[in-house]
Order: structure tokens, then C-alpha cells, then sequence
């Protein structure tokens, strides 16, 4: 029975992996022609985790693997976003995949196992376990980039990736070991209580903190080290560029989330500073690169960039406001993120991919309703009221002059303003001038439906967005207060 309770908060993970293994084993009995098979059992397994997650979900933080899992509100709303986010990924590439032969079972396992990766980084409460999931989500992605094997373009974009991904893996584990030698514990709250108490080797503290929020910044893709974003968002088919720009980033909030402010909350002072930096280089550098790119999904890495400097400012106030704001902008990018990859394959057929400016030219006179959601996604990313993407730039911008930071928030405005152009211009493309092609769009009915409620969800969570600004708030305030 001990042992049965001490399984409940982690029973999703243990399904998905169960199902992940399941899926594997039955993929080899099917033949290439009944794939779809494989891709409904993900689907039931995505549907499943999310039952089990409402289901476990208790009230307050429980603690089980002696300390080092934690099950509470915030990393319940963040899995059920994440299953939410995998499976509209999902919906989106199937028919992209199955037209480049890459609706394989292996894609959708991996895809599965990079979710455990999330899975355990979002409930993670201690440096072993922050790292494992890190890595079962790096190691997967990598394999997803490379999947394509007689695409050199794809191939390169992983090995940039790995060898990346692996240096970033490397000066996290170093700045987690500092940590450990300057505390005496990997456990995060332990960590914390060790700072407060000044029982802890101040020199060794500082520098394993500036390696471990370089790791971060890495998996974030702020800048300086933002190099791989670009190549491997260009790179991997779009199918693998969705799965990175999305789900991933629940886990990266949560990740950061957990180790900045639950594990290093009493060196605030040090680590916003750094924070700040990495933020205004981000927003500076992203948006101004973007604005020359003619390859849709490299303008999108660096409008990534961006994106994620605007998320690090909500981390950078301190305070409940702001990491709500910050999970709340981070919700609203993935969605809008879904929605732009998602438009790129509806788009895109065989032998064509729609990954350029001039493919969106005169979209409206060949689908006016596609135009229309696209032109509300570019909207909400270029933050123009009354989308959500205003609502979620204006949050993070109101705890950021909360905390005095009022510069901040002006320069984080210059550069929204210099972002503007590049997703207007899109807008512009589609509505001003003449198609390029008049080849008939055809998309799926279900994929039509999602992309319909994508954008429109949009426009709607701008003009009601309390209720997810408030689950945003109180996961936030239950989970990284109370311990």
C-alpha cells in the first residue's frame, strides 16, 4: 500500500512509459501501410496521461523518491499544456510526414519518450532529477532532428545540435556539481535553506550559479547562446522545428522555475542581474537578426529568441507577479507557436515546402480563412491588441516596472516595436500581393478544425484571459512558495 502511494504522483510518467514501450513493440508488427494505427495509440496514450494527471492531482505538494519528484498544482497545469501541446504537433504533421515517408513509428516514440524528458523536468525537485529529464529530452530531440537521414541539411542541423547541446549539458552538470560542493546537498529545497542560513561556501555558490544559468540560457536559446536555434529550426523537417519551439518550452519555465527560484531564490540579487543581460541581448538581437530573413522558420527561431528574452524578464522581477506573467507568456508563445509551424505544413505538399516569405504571398485570394488565422497569430506575436499575445507582453511588462525595472520595460517596448515589422510584413504579403502559385490548398478536416480554434483561441483568450492568467498565478503561488 507504502509503496502504491509513493507511486500515485508519478503514475503518468510510468504509463507514458509503459505505452511508450507498448507502442514500440507493436509498431514492429505493423506494416507501413498501417501507421495510423500507431499514431491513435499515441493519441490514447497522450489522452490517458492526461486523465491520470487530473486524477492524482492532489491538493497542497507531495514529495515522493525521497524529495527528489515533486507532484503540485503548477506541474499539473504544465503537463496537461504539454500533453495538449504534443498532441496538436501531432495532428498538424501527419499528413506532412506520411507525403515524405516519415510517419514512422520511430518519430512517434521518440516523440513519446521527449515528453517523459519534460514530464520529469517539470516535477523535478532535485539536481538529479532536473538533469535526467534534461537529458531523456535532449537525446530524443536530437534523434528527431536527424531522423530525415538522406537530407544533409537535416543531418548537419543535429549534429550542431548535439554537439551543442552537448557542451550546454556539460556547464550545467559542472554548475550543479559547484553547487552541491558549496551546499552539501542536491536537493533543491535543501539548497535553498543552506544559502539562507549562510552555511554555504560563497565563491564556489556564485560560480556554479553562472554555470548553471548558462546551461539554461542555452536550452532557452537566449543569446549568447542562441547559435544552434537558427540552424536547427531551418534544418529539421518541420514536423521535428514544431516539437522544439513548443512543448519543450513548458519544461524550460519549469526547469528554470525550479532551480532559480525554489533551489537559488536567496541569491535573487545575483542571478536577476544576469538574467536581465541575457534578456535584453535576446530581445535586442532576435528581433533585429529577424527582420532579414527571407526562411519563415529561421525568421521564427530568431522571433524564438526573442520571445524567450520577454519571458526571462518576468523571472527577473522576483516576485509571484512576475513568474506568473512568465508562465503565462510562456503558455500564450507555444500556442501562438502551434499555430505558425501549423500554418507552414497545412501549406506545404509534396515536393513543395512552404517555409519561405513569398510562399504566403496573396494567400488570401487562395484561402481567405487561412489568411485570416494566420494574420491573427502574427498579430499576437507582434503583440497588437486585442490578441493574447498583448495581454501576455503587457503582464510581464507590469511586473517588471512593479520592481522598479522601469528602463527595462521601455527598452523591452523599442524592441517589441522593431519586432512588429517582420510579422506585419507576413500580414502585408498575404493581403497586397499577388500569389506566386494558384495550386489549390487542400488540408485534412481535422487539422482544419485545430488550426481554426488555434487562431481563434487567440483572439479570444485576448479578450478573456483571466482564467488563465489566474491558473498561471496560483500554480505559481502554490508550488514555488509554500515550500
Amino acid at each position: 500500500m507504502d509503496l502504491m502511494t509513493n507511486l500515485m504522483p508519478a503514475a503518468a510518467e510510468i504509463f507514458l512509459l509503459a505505452m511508450a514501450c507498448l507502442i514500440l513493440i507493436a509498431d514492429l508488427l505493423i506494416k507501413q501501410t498501417g501507421k495510423l494505427f500507431t499514431y491513435m495509440l499515441v493519441q490514447v496514450a497522450l489522452l490517458g496521461c492526461a486523465l491520470i494527471t487530473v486524477g492524482t492531482h492532489e491538493t497542497g505538494v507531495v514529495y515522493v523518491f525521497h524529495n527528489m519528484f515533486v507532484d503540485d498544482l503548477m506541474s499539473d497545469v504544465l503537463k496537461l499544456l504539454t500533453y495538449l501541446a504534443m498532441s496538436m504537433m501531432l495532428v498538424y504533421s501527419r499528413q506532412y510526414l506520411m507525403v515524405r515517408g516519415l510517419f514512422t513509428g520511430e518519430f512517434m516514440v521518440l516523440a513519446l519518450f521527449a515528453m517523459l524528458g519534460m514530464m520529469v523536468m517539470i516535477s523535478a525537485n532535485h539536481f538529479l532529477t532536473l538533469y535526467l529529464g534534461l537529458e531523456v529530452l535532449s537525446l530524443s530531440l536530437y534523434a528527431m532532428v536527424a531522423l530525415q537521414r538522406d537530407s544533409a541539411v537535416a543531418t548537419e542541423a543535429a549534429m550542431k545540435y548535439f554537439i551543442l547541446g552537448a557542451l550546454a549539458s556539460g556547464m550545467l552538470l559542472y554548475g550543479m556539481s559547484l553547487l552541491y560542493g558549496a551546499t552539501g546537498s542536491l536537493e533543491l529545497g535543501v539548497v535553498s535553506h543552506a544559502i539562507q542560513n549562510g552555511v554555504a561556501e560563497k565563491n564556489l555558490l556564485v560560480f556554479g550559479l553562472v554555470f548553471v544559468v548558462s546551461g539554461l540560457a542555452f536550452k532557452l536559446g537566449a543569446v549568447p547562446f542562441h547559435m544552434w536555434v537558427p540552424d536547427v529550426y531551418q534544418g529539421a523537417p518541420t514536423p521535428m522545428t514544431m516539437l522544439i519551439g513548443s512543448a519543450p518550452k513548458f519544461a524550460a519555465f519549469a526547469f528554470a522555475a525550479r532551480l532559480l527560484v525554489e533551489g537559488l531564490q536567496p541569491m535573487v540579487q545575483h542571478w536577476s542581474g544576469m538574467l536581465i543581460i541575457l534578456a535584453v541581448a535576446s530581445m535586442g538581437l532576435g528581433n533585429i537578426t529577424a527582420i532579414s530573413q527571407t526562411n519563415l522558420k529561421r525568421m521564427f527561431a530568431y522571433s524564438t529568441i526573442s520571445h524567450m528574452g520577454f519571458m526571462l524578464l518576468g523571472l527577473v522581477s522576483g516576485d509571484i507577479e512576475g513568474y506568473g506573467a512568465a508562465m503565462f507568456y510562456t503558455v500564450v508563445y507555444v500556442l501562438m507557436s502551434l499555430g505558425a509551424f501549423g500554418m507552414i505544413m497545412l501549406l506545404s505538399r509534396e515536393g513543395f515546402e512552404a517555409d519561405t516569405l513569398n510562399d504566403f504571398k496573396g494567400l488570401n485570394q487562395r484561402s481567405p480563412w487561412l489568411a485570416f488565422l494566420m494574420l491573427l497569430l502574427m498579430f499576437s506575436m507582434a503583440g497588437v491588441p486585442p490578441t493574447v499575445g498583448f495581454y501576455a507582453k503587457f503582464s510581464v511588462l507590469n511586473a517588471v516596472i512593479q520592481t522598479g525595472h522601469v528602463w527595462l520595460a521601455v527598452v523591452a517596448v523599442l524592441f517589441s516595436l522593431i519586432g512588429a515589422f517582420y510579422y506585419l510584413r507576413i500580414v502585408k504579403l498575404m493581403y497586397f500581393d499577388t500569389p506566386e502559385s494558384h495550386t489549390p490548398i487542400t488540408v485534412d478536416a481535422d487539422a482544419s478544425l485545430l488550426i481554426s480554434i488555434n487562431g481563434l483561441s487567440v483572439l479570444l483568450l485576448g479578450l478573456l484571459p483571466g482564467t488563465l492568467m489566474w491558473y498561471c498565478a496560483a500554480s505559481v503561488q502554490q508550488s514555488l512558495m509554500l515550500h
